[in-house]
């Protein structure tokens, strides 16, 4: 029978056969933690002193220099979302090219919608096709070209390009979400288990300071414009095209360094619905715990997905800030989101994952609490900073969490079918933002309080949750 159809009752008599005790099993999946009793033979090399922080969070054989390129996956992309999908071509496509119809959120926002469906229908087929031939690095630089190619194409929007800004849009964010699961799937590659916090904190951390390099050239490039009265229609294709040469170019290093160790599973190809409903009957079965933290992440992501998406558009629409205050509001959230993702990787860490995440959600509230009763531009910044700090945390920990969980075989399966979560969570969160708006007629503070309830959702699937548990689980399909 194979690993994926396995029980973990059936794991546990597959890994007692051998004479190895379930409660002698490690909590890591990798050589030097002997994955569930089951020894790899790999012995960790000899390593420099000089290590010290990295020697104690890396796996045997991953240098420096991996994790490096890694993190610049992190902080090539961040360029992307920060730039694209949050701060300048959200606004530039409601205020510009829909030329202020009240409908150009709702159009942007579905168009968004659409890529995450379609993210969501192929991910876990891909995911697990990638695993079968350990072919994630392939698959990485795949979606890199494509998303770098229509970032370049989206400069050729211009006013009432309403079709060709919304088709390339979706292609872009389709491709960005692809290379954003698979880029993932290498942590618990190179992580321990008790160091996936911190190391994925690293990378989150990393990320931010590419998004804030990209806001900043961006930066210049607006406030240039707008001192010779410059308008969007002609400097936004700039800043697109500056988006994705930085985007081309930091991810080079993870495409020349970054190793593949996972052999492959050589498991049959199956079809794209088929591999679906496979997989959720899976987690059905034999991962209760993972499909909580799956519910828990469609949930509080949905929430994450607006203030990405939307915050831009919320700070011109109720807030009246300009295109260049809101391109410092979201460099100081970077700023934030850096310092919290760093920081807080230790803290989950030693605290644990669970408690983490809880806390990082209870935050989220909060900021969706001042953002609404904000009305004096100090008390929306601070708003924005909590949400910079809240971001970083609850991104980092939602992708060590599925680290902690996933069996080793099946990490590109286990990190697609959290980002079907997540992108469903993308679909539903922008969205219902559009229709509470439109139905409002343009009230984005009501849209904004509707948003808070998707985070006191995500905290009560959260406490269904059994961490502990879905380790033993994880530890007993590995063998």
């Amino acid at each position: 029978m194979p690993s994926s159809q396995r029980s973990p009752k059936q794991s546990m008599n597959s890994c007692s056969s051998r004479g190895i005790s379930a409660e002698n099993h490690s909590s890591g999946p990798y050589p030097d933690d002997s994955v569930a009793g089951c020894p790899s033979g790999a012995e960790e090399p000899p390593s420099d002193p000089r290590d010290g922080l990295f020697r104690q969070a890396l796996n045997p054989g991953v240098t420096r220099r991996e994790v490096w390129s890694w993190a610049m996956y992190d902080f090539a992309n961040s360029g992307y979302t920060t730039v694209v999908l949050t701060t300048v071509f959200s606004a530039y496509f409601v205020g510009v090219v829909a030329e202020g119809k009240a409908w150009g959120t709702l159009a942007f926002t579905a168009s968004l919608s659409l890529s995450y469906l379609l993210v969501m229908v192929t991910m876990p087929a891909l995911g697990a096709r990638a695993d079968a031939r350990a072919g994630k690095r392939r698959l990485l630089f795949t979606s890199t070209v494509g998303c770098v190619v229509m970032t370049a194409l989206l400069s050729f929007t211009g006013p009432g390009d309403i079709v060709w800004g919304l088709l390339i849009i979706a292609l872009s964010n389709y491709c960005y979400c692809v290379g954003e699961s698979i880029v993932a799937a290498f942590l618990p590659e190179i992580a321990r288990p008790q160091a996936l916090g911190r190391v994925s904190g690293w990378g989150w951390s990393f990320g931010y300071f590419g998004g804030m390099l990209a806001l900043g050239l961006s930066l210049v490039l607006v406030f240039k414009a707008d001192a010779i009265g410059q308008p969007a229609s002609e400097y936004v294709p700039q800043v697109l095209l500056l988006t994705a040469a930085i985007f081309a170019i930091a991810a080079i290093p993870a495409f020349l360094y970054l190793r593949e160790r996972t052999p492959p599973s050589n498991k049959p190809p199956e079809s794209l619905f088929s591999r679906l409903a496979n997989a959720w009957r899976d987690t059905r079965d034999n991962f209760p715990d993972f499909r909580l933290l799956l519910f828990c992440g469609a949930c509080y992501q949905a929430g994450i997905s607006v203030v990405i998406t939307l915050s831009s558009v919320y700070a011109t629409q109720a807030m009246g800030f300009s295109m260049a205050q809101t391109m410092l509001l979201v460099f100081t959230v970077n700023i934030a989101a850096a310092a919290g993702a760093f920081l807080f990787g230790y803290a989950q860490d030693k605290i644990g994952h669970k408690p983490a995440l809880t806390i990082t959600l209870v935050g989220w509230i909060i900021m969706i609490l001042l953002a609404f009763v904000a009305v004096q531009a100090w008390l929306f910044w601070v708003a924005a900073t909590v949400a910079g700090l809240c971001m970083g945390t609850s991104q980092s920990a939602g992708r060590a969490m599925v680290g902690a969980l996933a069996p080793r075989q099946r990490l590109a399966e286990f990190y697609a079918l959290w980002t079907f979560a997540i992108q469903l969570a993308a679909v539903v969160g922008p969205l219902c933002y559009g229709v509470v708006t439109l139905i409002s007629g343009g009230n984005h503070r009501a849209a904004l309080l509707f948003t808070g309830l998707f985070f006191v959702a995500g905290l009560f699937m959260l406490a269904r949750m059994n961490f502990e548990r879905g380790v033993k689980v994880r530890d007993i399909m590995s063998c």
